[in-house]
């Protein structure tokens, strides 16, 4: 029997996975820079959506030291995890505050307990800057098996809100991105701007860059950042530069006249962690 290549890819989220990144890889605590390696490996804990670099201790010019805080990592979790809550692991290992130039950073590494690790450690992305080669990674290392394509469309597309009409247009741009649903970017001028307030909600995609949000209704949990836009996108999105796009898992999304399902992703708000 064929297996469906997306259901085979997902299976795997239940895992410990790794994959050597083929770049030079450095990281710095403000201008200090305590990492510069051609070892590190890209890994994946079960249940996270991104990867985290884990580097060769002999790479690593800081200190590991015992986590001088408890484990806060709660009795449930969601089915899935972002890049935010570096401190919950879901892999047994010891966790560490990493010592840099004096600075301490609570839990910020972690030693996963499997042999093909053994030699590396996990450190967490935000508190710091990091490079690939010379370029400045965001948001979280870029996983090697995603990718963005964006095509342009001629369909029609309505987007609505609890029986309101936030969106028509007849001009979407297309984002396929692996592994989530179709985006659909539509021109300002065919959104009601005036039914959206600008939150001040900013978040931060590896692959598209920066994106500012839009709320329906901002004091309603389901209508708080309902909607998105990257003003200055990464090269890879240039293409939905200024557009608009609506989570398909809150709102209802009609395609030539078909209603579409609302998809069941890490953006769904029973997934997302607070």
């Amino acid at each position: 029997m064929a297996v469906r290549m997306s259901a085979h890819i997902q299976s795997v989220v239940s895992e410990l996975a790794f994959e050597p990144s083929p770049f030079r890889v450095r990281a710095y605590a403000g201008s200090h820079q305590f990492v510069d390696t051609c070892e590190a490996m890209l890994v994946w804990e079960p249940r996270r959506v991104v990867p985290v670099y884990a580097v060769p201790e002999a790479d690593l010019d800081a200190h590991l030291l015992p986590p001088s805080t408890p484990d806060d990592v709660p009795g449930h979790l969601p089915p899935m995890l972002g890049p935010e809550h570096f401190r919950w692991h879901t892999t047994p290992g010891t966790p560490y505050t990493l010592g840099v130039a004096g600075v301490s950073y609570e839990r910020a590494a972690f030693h996963p307990a499997d042999p093909d690790l053994a030699r590396h450690v996990l450190v967490c992305f935000s508190p710091f800057t990091w490079r690939e080669e010379e370029d400045v990674a965001i948001g979280h290392p870029k996983d090697p098996f995603k990718r963005i394509d964006v095509r342009t469309s001629t369909r029609h597309v309505v987007v609505s809100f609890d029986g309101v009409e936030l969106a028509e247009s007849r001009s979407p741009r297309i984002l396929a991105e692996t592994g989530l649903p179709l985006r659909w970017y539509l021109p300002p001028h065919d959104v009601h701007l005036e039914l959206l307030t600008r939150s001040e909600s900013i978040t931060t995609c590896a692959y598209k860059g920066q994106a500012a949000h839009f709320s329906y209704e901002p004091a309603s949990r389901l209508g708080r950042d309902l909607a998105w836009t990257y003003r200055r996108p990464l090269p890879e999105a240039e293409a939905v530069r200024g557009r608009i796009s609506f989570y398909n898992e809150r709102v209802d999304l009609v395609v030539d006249g078909t209603p579409l399902e609302r998809p069941h992703t890490f953006w769904s708000l029973d997934s997302m962690a607070t």
